[in-house]
C-alpha cells in the first residue's frame, strides 16, 4: 500500500467524485479509478459505493479515510524531520499566474537571504487547481489568488488587486473607461473545465454561470480572447499584448493574492515563508 495510492484514495473520499478528485490531483480519471481498483484488491474490499446519483463512501472506507489520512500526516512529519537531520532541507511552493510579480520577485530574494541552505523548488500551476496542488500534496506552501474553497486550510491575505475585463483592441468597449459586469452579459466568456473548484470558477465568471471556451493557462485565456473575442478578467497592472486591452469592472470584487497552506502544518519553514511574504507584499 503505497502512500501515493492512499493519497488518491483520500482525495476520491473527500470529493465524492473520482472527475473531480482527478482534476484536483492533476491526474486523468481513468487512471485514478485503476488506482482505487487496485487500492480495493490489495484491501480485499470495496471502499466506495458507486451508483448512478454518485460515488459514496463503504464503511471499509472509512476507517480507511481516517487511518490514511493519519498516515500521510505522519509521514510528511518524518520527511521533514529526517531531511532536516540530513541538512537537505526542501521546501515545495506552487505558484499560480505571472511569476513576474514583483511581491514573487522580493519574497524570493528575502526567503533566500534568510534560508541560504534550503532547497526551494517551485511548481508552476495551471488555473484549474487555485490551491496549486496543495491539497493534493504536490507544494507545501501557495502563492495564488482567493477566493476558492478554504476547507482545510490556512489562508494569509498578501494583497488585493483591482480587476478588469480583458478585451480585443479593436472592440468598442475597450475604449470605455470603465465597465459594469452587466454591460458584458451578452458576451462568451472562458470558462474553466469540470471539476475545477466552483466558488474559484464563479468570480473568474462575474458569479453568473457563462457559455464560452474551457481554458486552462493565463497564456490560453489570452488567445481565447485574441481568436474568439471571449472575455477575460484579469488583474490591472499586469502586462498584455499590444492587441489587447483592459477595462476597469466597477462592480467587481478585488482578487486577493494569498499565501496558502494546509491547516495545522506546524513546519518552521512554512511559517518563515508566511511571515517572509506578508512583508515581501507590504511593499
Amino acid at each position: 500500500m503505497e502512500l501515493r495510492t492512499l493519497r488518491y484514495f483520500v482525495a476520491v473520499a473527500e470529493e465524492l467524485h473520482f472527475g473531480r478528485a482527478a482534476t484536483r490531483l492533476h491526474m486523468s480519471q481513468p487512471s485514478l479509478s485503476r488506482a482505487i481498483k487496485q487500492l480495493e484488491a490489495d484491501v480485499g474490499a470495496l471502499l466506495f459505493a458507486r451508483s448512478p446519483t454518485g460515488v459514496t463512501l463503504a464503511p471499509v472506507g472509512a476507517v480507511l479515510l481516517d487511518e490514511a489520512r493519519a498516515l500521510l500526516d505522519h509521514a510528511d512529519r518524518v520527511r521533514v524531520r529526517v531531511s532536516a537531520a540530513a541538512g537537505a532541507t526542501t521546501i515545495t511552493v506552487g505558484i499560480l499566474g505571472d511569476g513576474t510579480d514583483p511581491g514573487v520577485s522580493r519574497l524570493a530574494a528575502a526567503y533566500r537571504r534568510t534560508h541560504p541552505g534550503i532547497d526551494i523548488r517551485i511548481r508552476d500551476t495551471d488555473l484549474t487547481d487555485p490551491t496549486c496542488g496543495l491539497r493534493a500534496g504536490l507544494v507545501d506552501v501557495a502563492l495564488t489568488r482567493a477566493p476558492f474553497d478554504e476547507t482545510a486550510l490556512t489562508v494569509r491575505a498578501l494583497r488585493t488587486d483591482p480587476v478588469g475585463a480583458v478585451l480585443r483592441a479593436d472592440d468598442p468597449l475597450a475604449r470605455r473607461d470603465r465597465l459594469r459586469l452587466a454591460e458584458l452579459s451578452d458576451r462568451r466568456w472562458f470558462q474553466f473545465p469540470q471539476g475545477t473548484d466552483p466558488i474559484w470558477q464563479s468570480y473568474w465568471n462575474g458569479s453568473t454561470p457563462r457559455e464560452g471556451p474551457v481554458v486552462r493557462a493565463v497564456q490560453e485565456c489570452l488567445h481565447a480572447v485574441l481568436w474568439n473575442g471571449t472575455v477575460g478578467l484579469a488583474p490591472l497592472g499586469h502586462d498584455l499584448p499590444a492587441e489587447l486591452a483592459v477595462v476597469p469592472l466597477t462592480d467587481m470584487v478585488p482578487s486577493r493574492v494569498v499565501a496558502v497552506w494546509n491547516e495545522g502544518d506546524t513546519n518552521p519553514l512554512i511559517r518563515s515563508f508566511i511571515e517572509i511574504a506578508t512583508a515581501a507584499y507590504r511593499h
